[in-house]
């Protein structure tokens, strides 16, 4: 694992520690692909990491004189979710957003993030591909803007610079004719890695179509545009005929490869049944129809945050990592190149935050960082320099529970116990966020969270009685 972490305050403080670690750095925001990969044995030549997630100017989406949104490197999934200027002109984008991982998993990862980690089944490189983005890179040797598309040499391959920070993503606006959407299929409802996913964005000028972008994801070594199917519909309207032949060019445009989690011929079909949909659901005005006005974040937006901080390089033996946890101040001197995880079982000794999957799937881990529901399995442990952490330990006590511990206790919700110190700090933050949520907030709220025990209608059902309970 990394050897020292540093909490970067400045994209010029950033772009020395690159230059000077000469490719044994590597920048972290989210971190929710390095942590796991690092903890796989990947990475073992990176021995500094550099946290952006400080660096204010990195994590805001603004729009240009020229009409190009920005987005900058720090800017997570929730950000993109819930920005006005995304929905609004960059629909496909949100769409894709909404589709990644579970909230906990979308209050820390970035775009950028996902689009360095290079995978063809990533979710937002797909939309950005359609979109016509580029990356604004920079180094201490000058700067460079690279077109998305000519960025990927392979699966998880990239001309990306050892020595470079990728510091925004560009792309214009779409225009009042234009119109786009986003669809994957995964395996499952939530925390599914796309078996196939696709992005249409068309201009349409008195219902016949002028321009045409149809990008395609995991089926093939990178994301391929169905060139044959954007080249059809050009001067078509968007009749049932043409759907379908549109869908059928783009299936033959796919290159997917067997793999456990699917065969070629099975992706080629779904290539075929996600762009009929995909252009169908535009014939019939229907994109809005999978994003939700108010989407479940997990962040209660209490204005709790890290504090300002100095540049500081945290070593092991050298530099102590001062956080505050449940209100108290700790301040570790080991831990550094463990997850916040284990900086609180092993070393402040709270073990209430289960440790299951390690990857981010299960949510036995979740604890408010800042304010958000996090995956602490995914976040090193210096991250918590300077920052405020809330664990099951703090929400309520045997004398003072919480509401919702107290309706999983009357509902049986339980069970045999081990996930649920997890679905509680989803439902206690989803109530602080949404005081009286559907059960349709109440699911994606504890999309992130797994019971082994199958019982998930107990669950539901304590979390919508804490929701009564808080309203009395």
């Amino acid at each position: 694992m990394w050897k020292e972490y540093i909490n970067a305050v400045s994209i010029e403080q950033i772009l020395s520690i690159l230059a000077e670690k000469k490719g044994q750095a590597r920048i972290i925001a989210g971190g929710t692909d390095l942590v796991l990969e690092m903890r796989h044995g990947a990475h073992q030549d990176i021995t500094t990491l550099v946290d952006i997630s400080r660096v204010e100017s990195l994590s805001k989406i603004t729009l240009d004189e020229e009409g190009n949104i920005h987005l900058g490197a720090g800017v997570s999934h929730n950000q993109c979710l819930v920005s006005e200027l995304i929905r609004n002109h960059a629909l496909p984008l949100a769409l894709a957003s909404w589709e990644i991982g579970a909230p906990q998993i979308r209050n820390t990862g970035t775009i950028v993030g996902n689009l360095v980690t290079a995978s063809p089944a990533n979710d937002t490189i797909v939309p950005l591909f359609a979109l016509d983005a580029e990356l604004f890179v920079q180094s201490k040797n000058g700067e460079r803007t690279i077109k998305l598309q000519d960025f990927y040499t392979g699966v998880r391959k990239h001309i990306l610079k050892p020595d470079e920070l990728v510091r925004e993503v560009i792309f214009p606006k779409m225009s009042v004719t234009q119109v786009g959407t986003y669809l994957k299929l995964g395996l499952r409802k939530a925390q599914a890695i796309s078996l196939v996913s696709m992005a249409a964005i068309l201009t349409i000028e008195d219902e016949i179509i002028t321009a045409v972008r149809i990008t395609l994801g995991a089926v093939a070594p990178t994301i391929i545009h169905a060139e044959k199917a954007e080249e059809y519909l050009v001067g078509k309207n968007l009749s049932e005929g043409h759907i379908q032949k549109a869908a059928e060019l783009a299936m033959e445009t796919a290159q997917p490869i067997d793999d456990i989690r699917g065969s070629a011929a099975y992706r080629r079909e779904i290539t075929r049944v996600l762009v009929q949909r995909a252009l169908s659901q535009i014939k019939n005005g229907d994109v809005l129809s999978r994003l939700p006005d108010d989407p479940v974040l997990l962040d209660s937006f209490n204005g709790v945050r890290s504090e300002t901080i100095g540049e500081e390089h945290l070593i092991p033996g050298k530099t102590p990592i001062i956080t505050n946890i449940n209100g108290e101040e700790y301040i570790f001197t080991e831990g550094h190149n463990k997850t916040i995880l284990h900086l609180l079982r092993d070393y402040a000794g709270l073990t209430g935050s289960k440790v299951g999957c390690e990857e981010g799937e299960c949510g036995a881990c979740t604890i408010f960082l800042d304010g958000q529901a996090v995956m602490s399995c995914l976040i090193p442990a210096p991250r918590a320099h300077r920052a405020n952490i809330v664990t099951i330990e703090g929400i309520g006590d045997e004398e003072h529970l919480h509401p919702v511990q107290e309706t999983f206790i009357n509902e049986g919700a339980v069970q045999c116990g081990y996930c649920t110190p997890g679905f509680i700090m989803s439902a206690a933050k989803l109530l602080e966020e949404v005081p009286n949520p559907t059960q349709d907030q109440i699911k994606t709220a504890i999309s992130g969270n797994l019971c082994r025990c199958t019982g998930y209608y107990k669950i539901v059902k304590a979390i919508e009685n804490a929701s009564i309970r808080e309203g009395a």
